[in-house]
């Protein structure tokens, strides 16, 4: 990766370069991504930042996780990018199906969505964007993804483009 990053610098001069990734808060995952990053820019490698996917779901990982590894990868001195930010109904791998989600399972979603973005926002100097990973419900990769045609509404946005309580209480604070 040195090779990479050296490389893309000197062909890039004025763009940031960031090392992305998955699962990024996972404790031990996170200490890996945290120590690749330390040695590389120690070696002088141009890392800018990091992007963390935060594919995520109801069940986890949990605001302070969320947190803890925002704090971990601020101290190596890097801009944080959240680069795929949707948040499922589903655990990963769960194979269950609904028709539509409840009240209940909207709430929790929304609580998520609400925490993590309290988060971004106190960490506004070292997270330069959030991207999510979709705009609706009505189309969306976890529909296919870890199980083909299993119906899932991660996003701000329900199937008909109506906001969801999830996007109020990101927008409303």
């Amino acid at each position: 990766m040195d090779d990479v990053f050296r490389i893309t610098k000197e062909i890039l001069p004025e763009k940031k370069l960031f090392y992305n990734d998955y699962n990024e808060t996972n404790p031990a995952k996170r200490v890996k991504i945290y120590n690749t990053i330390k040695a590389m820019k120690d070696r002088g490698v141009p890392v800018d930042g990091i992007g963390m996917q935060c594919h995520s779901s109801i069940y986890g990982p949990s605001a302070d996780e969320l947190k803890e590894t925002i704090e971990l990868y601020a101290s190596l001195g890097v801009q944080i990018h959240i680069t795929e930010l949707d948040v499922s109904l589903f655990e990963f791998g769960d194979h269950s199906r609904i028709e539509k989600p409840d009240a209940r399972l909207l709430d929790k979603q929304a609580k998520i969505y609400e925490d993590y973005f309290k988060i971004f926002r106190e960490y506004k100097e070292v997270i330069e964007c959030v991207t999510l990973w979709g705009v609706a419900d009505d189309y969306t990769w976890l529909d296919n993804f870890p199980v083909r045609n299993h119906k899932n509404w991660p996003l701000l946005f329900d199937e008909e483009n109506n906001p969801k309580e999830a996007f109020y209480r990101i927008t409303d604070f």
